[in-house]
């Protein structure tokens, strides 16, 4: 069964319509409507959508920024739709997981997920090192 998920940002004077209209047109079934910002992970319509995911099933999404805005809470989402056994599908950009090339796009998303946290705490570990310095420099 294709499942949709649209999201707007709370407080948006924004419309899900659009996105509904295009879910609808993508051949989804059942549409969960969030109006929510996509910077938090706490959406309980998202909670939702996950719990009634059956194998076999593909939650479509208008634009990837409407699933989430954080990488870290796609690639958790990913994890969540993989387990259920179901496929996750973008209408705007060319990802779909239940094709090969698919998969391959959301992996190589991952794989920059991860290159992204370890330059992170990188830079973390060496503006570290420069606050000791400056303190240890400014002690009498």
């Amino acid at each position: 069964m294709l499942i949709g998920y649209a999201r707007v940002s709370k407080g948006d004077e924004q419309s899900n319509k659009a996105q509904e209209r295009s879910l609808s047109e993508a051949g989804c079934k059942l549409v969960f409507e969030e109006r929510a910002s996509g910077g938090r992970w706490d959406r309980p319509r998202l909670h939702h959508m996950l719990a009634q995911l059956h194998d076999g099933d593909t939650v479509v999404v208008w634009r990837l920024d409407r699933a989430s805005r954080s990488l870290k809470d796609v690639l958790h989402l990913m994890d969540r739709i993989t387990a259920a056994g179901a496929g996750f599908r973008l209408l705007t950009e060319a990802i779909d997981t239940t094709t090969p090339a698919g998969r391959m796009m959301m992996q190589m998303v991952g794989s920059f997920a991860k290159f992204e946290r370890a330059l992170s705490g990188r830079k973390s570990l060496a503006e570290h090192r420069q606050n000791m310095e400056n303190f240890h420099a400014d002690q009498p």
